[in-house]
């Protein structure tokens, strides 16, 4: 680890149970210092996995904190695929610039690849940190603020009207909101298996995370008595000289098929005394039904935005993981300076059915880093449109497009929650 003039680098060890308190409050004080309500605190020291948290020492000091959650990531063809959610990553303002995070970025790769996961993932508070580390946006979601005023539900699917919407109490049905989102995870890249205690964080509500709004409010999707969909909410009530202007704030959405999806959004446009619905924090899938629903998609003001991202460890195990939509027998050549295990030339070969990739003294179709391939792992970004910025080279005519083919997705990737 390097140093500088203003001190010795820190030492990095796992986290101790005891440390914690000092270890969160570090990261807490680099996100800005603000305290979580006590809900919040408690929920974290809970899911914390001790032996996967790293802290920096300076003495007694904590400077330096990064975590490690173990988690199951949906790839490309359904199958749930180990990956390690790296989190709660801040160096103390006083020891910037001496290496420390470097030194866990270091250490926490090392460990993954040991552990067995073939990808690392994380949610990034600054983007341009990460890059360096081999991290790349894998999906994105968009956020829209519309005004239900002026924009109408049109051609709604078959079987809408079919479906009873009804208010619940949050947590007397997060069972039923739990079986519907673990039957949606195989069906979309980027959806993270929920882990137990994790279902717990949807129904954080902490009032100063509100802003003015209602309580975390909660509505089912019924057909036939069985639970097709969900939508947690907040309103926000205002007034204005013209009348009431309140706000619905969307937190979650889910449901089986169309015809509960409409139903929820249409429910969501329809709540009184409130003038527009605001879709934030991991807003929605860049492919939902719903901005085909609306009358005009320009007053829903949407906003695309960065969400996942993602850095294959093992490569060759991470390519053979997902399947492709297209056949694909392409072999890359891959730059990785920070894990220089996955540097070389690589064989894939694989199809709907499978893959297989393995090195190769092959001569390279396709010339790149792991950024890009991690950010055409989930399907979100095109190989193409990474060849446009030139940041692949295409060495043979025509391979290009069958692998930028065959790594597409029919579904867009998502990301439902942060960690």
């Amino acid at each position: 680890m390097a140093t500088d003039a203003t001190g010795s680098a820190p030492g990095l060890r796992v986290l101790r149970r005891d440390d914690w308190d000092k270890w969160y409050d570090t990261l807490i004080r680099g996100f800005g210092g603000v305290p979580e309500s006590t809900e919040e605190r408690e929920l974290w020291n809970s899911l914390t996995e001790i032996d996967r948290s790293l802290g920096a020492w300076d003495g007694d000091e904590c400077v330096g904190t990064a975590g490690v959650f173990s988690f199951r990531l949906t790839v490309p063809g359904g199958a749930s695929v180990p990956a390690a959610g790296v989190t709660m990553v801040s160096v103390a303002a006083t020891h910037r610039r001496r290496g420390v995070l470097t030194s866990m970025m270091r250490r926490q790769l090392d460990d993954i690849r040991a552990s067995g996961e073939p990808l690392a993932v994380l949610t990034a508070s600054e983007p341009a940190i990460y890059g360096r580390f081999g991290y790349e946006a894998a999906t994105f979601h968009l956020n829209a603020e519309i005004d239900t005023t002026r924009v109408r539900l049109t051609s709604l699917p078959a079987g809408t009207d079919d479906v009873r919407v009804r208010y619940a109490v949050p947590a007397d049905v997060l069972d039923s909101c739990e079986a519907v989102y673990a039957r949606l995870v195989p069906s979309r890249p980027g959806m993270l298996a929920r882990q137990p205690g994790w279902e717990r964080l949807e129904l954080l509500d902490p009032e100063s995370d509100r802003e003015g709004a209602s309580p975390l409010q909660c509505v089912l999707a019924e057909r036939d008595g069985e639970t097709v969909g969900y939508a947690r909410f907040r309103v926000k009530p205002d007034w204005d000289a013209a009348g009431p202007d309140g706000t619905v704030i969307l937190q979650s959405l889910a449901a089986l098929d169309p015809a509960a999806d409409a139903a929820l959004w249409r429910f969501l446009f329809g709540i009184d005394l409130t003038s527009s619905l605001v879709v934030r924090r991991r807003g929605r899938p860049v492919d939902e039904g719903w901005r085909h629903w609306v009358s005009d998609i320009r007053r829903c003001r949407p906003q695309l935005l960065d969400s996942l991202y993602l850095r294959p460890v093992d490569l060759g195990a991470a390519l053979e993981a997902r399947t492709y939509q297209a056949p694909v027998d392409v072999v890359f050549e891959v730059q990785d300076a920070f894990c220089p295990w996955n540097s070389g030339r690589w064989r894939l070969s694989g199809d709907a059915k499978g893959a297989s990739c393995e090195r190769t003294a092959d001569a390279a179709d396709l010339a790149l880093s792991i950024r890009e391939l991690g950010a055409a792992y989930l399907g979100g970004v095109s190989l193409a449109s990474l060849a446009a910025a030139g940041r692949v080279r295409e060495v043979r005519q025509g391979a290009l497009a069958e692998a930028s083919l065959g790594f597409g997705t029919a579904v867009a990737p998502w990301l439902p929650h942060g960690f």
